[in-house]
């Protein structure tokens, strides 16, 4: 490696006019290594030479950087500016340079990781030679065009995320009530669902099952009034009964404090996320795909993917709507040793969570899904149901793609219903529903 390849100069530092009579041809690449404060760009030819690497403070000299890509295609060369998504560093820089009407491209950072070495023979990896190898791989095609978002992608973004911040939040302050129920009411989450409103607001008023023996008429008004004719009287009176004779260790005053307001901040999330589902739902009733995807996964999974990850028939293959999802396979083995597969969760997380409980719901409704997934939770010694489900939603993916291309959904034609022993029942009943 030659000395000083990466020496890098500060954004005054550097001439345009001699650095353009050094470059031949009228293409220039710049491609930057983002950072939060500190960023680094490479000035390459087609040759894939580095002619400068500059450096600057972002945001305080960002528009100084500006002005110098703007001074480099502004003499009759035609500049492409190559990136790494580092989260969202660089969006402001993306958004400059998109409203000057300079290309942007997109690198993998996982390529950018992996060329380090086949770069200049050296391991390392720093600002200078990152800026260096996301110049080289756009250069040799392993990049793609990365336009902004349009004005109704960004909303449905932002709805999306919010959605996914109230929806985490529920679900662990739900899980952290489930071991404080689990001390001091065990019998509560028996009779009741944990996420219910009804328990989440029983519990944020009494905290546990002391107050609701001493107050049994008024915990059962609660739970009329906010169950409605969805609870049934005997579900209410064996809650005021289990209170008076829980087997669960009595509550300190501290600890009485921490359920009612877990419960509380539970519920308020349970009816934020609520709110913001039907937000999404509104934003996506103009994809035509959503009609088409409804009956199979209901109306907020359906939002929530489109919004996340787009329209599934927009995608090449089933394959490759599954891996934008993160649901694709990785595996790491090396002679002998044979490591597990595992999904890469490269994809929107907001959509695996969504797929997850459809998927569920999936499993309760449709006897091939059923019968599949208690074939497998079997053949695995009652253990990994995790990855069950989990198998389930990349079928469930695949199945999706289809459907978004106009096709009906058919459980059957995602399994071997012939090793399930369903066969001879889908014909039966299949027969029927044509006669």
């Amino acid at each position: 490696m030659a000395k000083r390849r990466y020496r890098s100069a500060k954004i005054n530092q550097i001439e345009i006019a001699r650095l353009l009579e050094a470059i031949e041809g009228d293409r220039i690449v710049v491609s930057v290594d983002v950072a939060k404060e500190d960023m680094f760009a490479a000035v390459m030819d087609v040759q894939e030479r580095v002619h400068a690497i500059v450096r600057w403070k972002h945001p305080s000299q960002s528009r100084q950087w500006m002005q110098f890509v703007k001074e480099l295609s502004g003499r009759g060369h035609r500049v492409e500016v190559a990136m790494e998504p580092s989260g969202v560093y660089g969006d402001g820089l993306r958004w400059a340079l998109h409203q000057a009407g300079v290309p942007v491209f997109r690198v993998n950072p996982k390529r950018s990781h992996d060329a380090a070495e086949v770069y200049d023979g050296v391991p390392s990896l720093h600002d200078a030679k990152s800026a260096a190898i996301v110049g080289k791989l756009h250069l040799d095609g392993i990049s793609e065009p990365w336009p902004v978002r349009s004005d109704h992608e960004r909303r449905l973004a932002g709805a999306v995320r919010l959605l996914e911040v109230h929806e985490k939040q529920f679900q662990q302050n739900r899980n952290r009530l489930e071991g404080l129920v689990s001390r001091h009411w065990p019998e509560l989450s028996r009779i009741l669902d944990l996420g219910s409103a009804t328990l989440l607001e029983l519990l944020s008023a009494f905290g546990g099952p002391e107050e609701v023996a001493q107050r049994p008429e008024e915990a059962r008004l609660l739970m009329q009034k906010v169950g409605g004719r969805f609870l049934d009287d005997a579900k209410i009176e064996a809650v005021v009964a289990s209170a008076s004779s829980a087997f669960g260790m009595a509550q300190v005053d501290e600890e009485l404090r921490l359920v009612k307001e877990l419960a509380a901040e539970a519920r308020r999330n349970q009816r934020a996320s609520a709110t913001q589902q039907r937000r999404v739902e509104e934003l996506t009733k103009a994809e035509p795909v959503t009609d088409r995807m409804q009956p199979v996964v209901g109306k907020v999974t359906t939002a929530v993917l489109v919004a996340a990850a787009g329209d599934p028939g927009g995608y090449a293959s089933a394959y490759a709507y599954t891996k934008a999802l993160g649901l694709n396979l990785k595996e790491k083995s090396s002679g002998k040793q044979h490591g597990q597969l595992h999904i890469t969760k490269r994809g929107p997380g907001v959509t695996r969570l969504f797929l997850y409980l459809a998927v569920l719901r999936w499993i309760q409704h449709d006897p091939v899904a059923r019968a599949w997934y208690a074939k497998k939770v079997k053949r695995q010694g009652g253990l990994f149901k995790s990855k069950a489900v989990i198998a389930l939603m990349r079928k469930l993916a695949l199945g999706l793609w289809h459907v978004a291309r106009g096709a009906d959904f058919d459980s059957t034609l995602l399994f071997d219903t012939r090793r399930l022993g369903l066969d001879d029942a889908i014909s039966r009943h299949r027969m029927e529903a044509t006669m």
